[in-house]
């Protein structure tokens, strides 16, 4: 799976919730089919992906429960706030995709939403493992040591 570049200042959403419940083992960049509404939405900023994920419907990959504001101002068309949005993905890496997810126990997770430097909304996927508590708890130790570590070398 390739792994992408993001430019900090194009990211609309970030999922800051994932790399703490998940491990992610690899990541994938995916097409994302959006209304004008929900493209207008998410430039301003404002949606979530916490509690959202991406799988299989009727033979294609979407995303579901992303929350996507409507867009302020107010226009006769509005989109539904967490509709199933369909990904775009190459068929070859949609079937390792699903088949990591059915075999090997893993989950899709969004990790991010961002433009790419076409202004094309795409959207960051993790295949991810679920990390247990203790692993949770390792990792912060680890987090806060090495903050440590660099405030003791730093101060020297």
């Amino acid at each position: 799976m390739a792994r992408s570049t993001l430019i900090a200042g194009n990211i609309a959403v970030e999922n800051r919730r994932a790399r703490h419940e998940y491990a992610i083992e690899s990541t994938l960049e995916a097409g994302l089919i959006l209304e004008g509404t929900e493209v207008k939405s998410l430039r301003t900023g404002r949606a979530n992906l916490a509690d959202s994920f991406a799988g299989q419907q009727e033979g294609e990959l979407y995303l579901f429960n992303a929350y996507i504001p409507e867009y302020q101002v107010k226009t006769a068309f509005t989109h539904e706030t967490r509709r199933p949005r369909k990904l775009l993905v190459h068929r070859k890496e949609m079937a390792k995709l699903l088949a990591a997810v059915t075999r090997e126990g893993m989950t899709l997770v969004p990790l991010s939403i961002f433009f790419n430097d076409r202004g094309i909304a795409k959207v960051q996927l993790g295949l991810a493992r679920g990390k247990k508590l203790h692993d949770k708890r390792a990792a912060e130790k680890e987090r806060d040591w090495a903050r440590e570590k660099a405030r003791v070398l730093r101060d020297r």
